[in-house]
């Protein structure tokens, strides 16, 4: 499972979405996060839903590919399921078994919940597959300098956002390491009770520690070794370029957004 993880990995491409500027993708994210709430019927949805494919389309991402790394996320796209299908009593009951009934409205929301999760996934995914980690801390850094006024150090901030991001996979694949390297070993973490999966974790967890340990430290001494000293009086190599088609993709956002608060039920 840890292979597939896709969040934090940077896919080289010369798509559309990959052409895009990283501080219209990035506003592109944060106000899709907010349009996709204002979805609340089956039209709403399906409108949302085609508009997801119509950008993993436009970026040139194997749908197959994001639906791999959907894996370690679908624990809790199914637990929100089930949670609504158990929790939510309105609307004419579907199944009824005595102890439990599920209803109409609690299937519905269900869905839509989980629906919601899934493209909030596949926008966040495709930016971080169509941008570099480097882009990432460039756009960030400009969309925060107006807080550089009551001091807050943005360039450090901006570079921890995209290492940790950067982190992810490699954390990941690290994990993936060990476990294999303790399966080999005669340590099995998928069979037993709840008690001895949870003592076969300790062991797993330990090197893993040590590991990010190494690496933090690692990355700390060739930053320092490279004279790096924050981001006062520091240059860029490559200029960020704000062409149409950034506006363009924000004002397509922004028109979906208000056509999905007009049809809202």
């Amino acid at each position: 499972m840890m292979e597939k993880m896709i969040f934090g990995r940077y896919i080289p491409g010369n798509s559309f979405v990959h052409k895009l500027d990283p501080r219209s993708k990035l506003l592109f994210v944060f106000a899709f996060i907010i349009v996709v709430f204002f979805a609340n019927n089956v039209v709403t949805y399906a409108m949302l839903l085609a508009f997801t494919l119509l950008v993993i389309l436009l970026s040139r991402i194997r749908l197959y590919f994001l639906i791999n790394g959907l894996k370690p996320v679908i624990f809790l796209m199914l637990f929100t399921l089930i949670l609504h299908l158990f929790m939510t009593r309105e609307g004419p009951v579907l199944v009824d078994l005595g102890f439990m009934k599920i209803y109409e409205e609690g299937l519905r929301q269900g869905m839509f919940i989980s629906m919601r999760f899934l493209m909030l996934v596949f926008m966040t995914s495709i930016l971080t597959l169509t941008t570099s980690p480097i882009s990432i801390t460039d756009g960030l850094e400009v969309l925060l300098d107006p807080f550089k006024k009551v001091k807050l150090p943005v360039h450090e901030l901006a570079l921890m956002m995209s290492i940790s991001l950067r982190f992810i996979p490699t954390l990941m694949d690290e994990t993936d390491k060990i476990m294999k390297a303790q399966m080999a070993r005669g340590s099995d973490l998928s069979a037993g009770p709840i008690k001895d999966r949870l003592k076969a974790v300790v062991p797993l967890l330990v090197p893993l520690f040590v590991s990010a340990f190494k690496r933090a430290e690692d990355l700390a001494t060739a930053m320092e070794v490279r004279g790096y000293r924050g981001g006062e009086g520091r240059t860029k190599y490559r200029q960020l370029k704000w062409m149409v088609r950034d506006t363009a993709i924000l004002v397509v956002l922004v028109l979906l957004g208000v056509l999905l608060w007009m049809l809202r039920s």
